[in-house]
């Protein structure tokens, strides 16, 4: 018989709108620097990720983070080079990756299990953070599982303490449209009812065996708010040449600015300057392509670095926009294959190996306005059977194509990363 027949359905699935992750203050010095090289290894990650989508025409827009909490938890049950695989894509800490015992098993139980620990305190760091009143910060997962179907219990037992992923038994097998609409029904409301129908009805069939879902949402005003009656219709100029009309924010005051040859830089923060929004700006309006190739982590990190507070006169558009991805493909060309085959290894789930990830499926949605920012986004994973400027006042007016993140500064966390390529074209 063939092997994918033989195979059975696992999902996973992840929401995430606009969040933050960060590290407790008082935490002991070896947990924070396994944190740290957690938050490392999600921002290569989210830049690489970038790289692969950015070849899709116009606005974007998801949260890496999103995408890697709910690979994180799915990489909790895998095993042997499925699982070394995941990490080595995910960026997860080298000193849990690279180690290869005898028994060629993956990492050890006892790396695995500080791995989701420091994973899981961020989590529960940004939850504590949202609950302080200042925005609205928050993380959710969840597991749903066929009504009686065997899930080892220490892979329950792991997602729930380091996740705070509760369990939930559902009927993929004969209600899988009741069950679709139950979680769909969770993600819209852990994200305010801003991601809507993330599982579509082509995604769950009687095989699925398990959906994982985490839900990551941010609401937050500007530390500098923009006045409305600021606000003015002017031209937007698109990579074409053609121009729109689009309500432009403007303001001048205090930011964190920095300027090269090819682009500038700025940082607006939101209340109590823990979170920023990071607008790259190219000088050219064609310069977005050279911007997005010259992004990785390590230039991000110097461009953040070089960020200094000084007056700026300030003009961005209002936008909305909601993107929506499959990203199974994707995740195999950086080298995450074998999850996607038949030789997936998630006996780490049911102690069985017959389990492979079917679909990986992301929506994100973000608001931009004057008060501030709300952002969304939910991740679905299915497995199945088988410089300083001049001295006088720069100027930074984003009427062309930029980038932008929303970014935790206290972490260092990207959680969301876009482009906007037409504020017409947004919702």
């Amino acid at each position: 018989m063939n092997m994918k027949v033989m195979k059975c359905v696992f999902t996973l699935l992840i929401v995430t709108a606009a969040a933050a992750g960060c590290f407790g203050a008082d935490a002991p010095a070896a947990r924070e620097k396994t944190e740290e090289v957690v938050v490392e290894g999600n921002n290569a990650f989210a830049v690489e990720l970038y790289a692969k989508i950015r070849a899709q025409e116009g606005n974007l827009f998801l949260s890496p983070y999103s995408i890697s909490a709910a690979l994180a938890m799915t990489s909790a049950g895998a095993r042997g080079e499925t699982e070394t695989q995941m990490a080595k894509v995910l960026h997860f800490p080298a000193v849990l990756v690279e180690k290869e015992p005898p028994s060629s098993a993956g990492w050890r139980v006892r790396d695995r299990e500080r791995f989701h620990s420091a994973f899981g305190a961020i989590i529960k760091d940004l939850n504590a953070r949202g609950e302080k009143g200042s925005y609205e910060l928050s993380v959710a997962n969840a597991l749903w599982g066929q009504k009686g179907y065997g899930l080892l219990k220490e892979f329950l037992e792991l997602v729930k303490s380091n996740y705070g992923g509760g369990f939930n038994e559902v009927d993929f097998v004969t209600a899988a449209e009741s069950a679709r609409r139950t979680i769909n029904a969770w993600v819209e409301k852990e994200t305010r009812n801003k991601i809507k129908n993330l599982i579509g009805k082509d995604v769950l069939t009687p095989l699925t065996r398990l959906v994982l879902t985490n839900a990551i949402y941010f609401k937050g005003n500007w530390a500098k708010q923009f006045e409305k009656d600021g606000t003015r219709e002017a031209p937007f100029t698109l990579l074409n040449g053609e121009k729109v009309d689009s309500p432009m924010m403007n303001q001048t005051a205090e930011f964190g600015y920095m300027e090269t040859e090819d682009f500038q830089g700025l940082e607006l923060p939101y209340v109590d300057n823990e979170l920023s929004m990071i607008i790259l700006l190219p000088k050219e309006i064609e310069g977005l392509g050279r911007l997005e190739k010259a992004l990785t982590a390590d230039n991000l990190s110097q461009w953040l670095a070089e960020l200094h507070k000084r007056k700026v006169i300030v003009s961005v558009p209002k936008f909305k926009m909601t993107s929506q991805f499959r990203l199974a493909d994707v995740l195999e060309s950086m080298g995450m294959t074998d999850a996607f085959s038949a030789r997936a290894d998630f006996s780490g789930i049911n102690g069985k190996r017959d389990l492979l990830i079917s679909a990986v499926i992301h929506k994100a949605f973000v608001d931009v306005n004057e008060e501030g920012t709300e952002a969304a986004a939910a991740t679905g994973v299915v497995v199945g059977l088988t410089s300083v400027g001049p001295e006088e006042i720069p100027v930074f007016r984003a009427d062309h194509p930029f980038l932008f993140l929303i970014y935790d500064n206290n972490s260092g966390s990207i959680l969301f990363i876009g482009r906007m390529m037409d504020p017409a074209g947004s919702l």
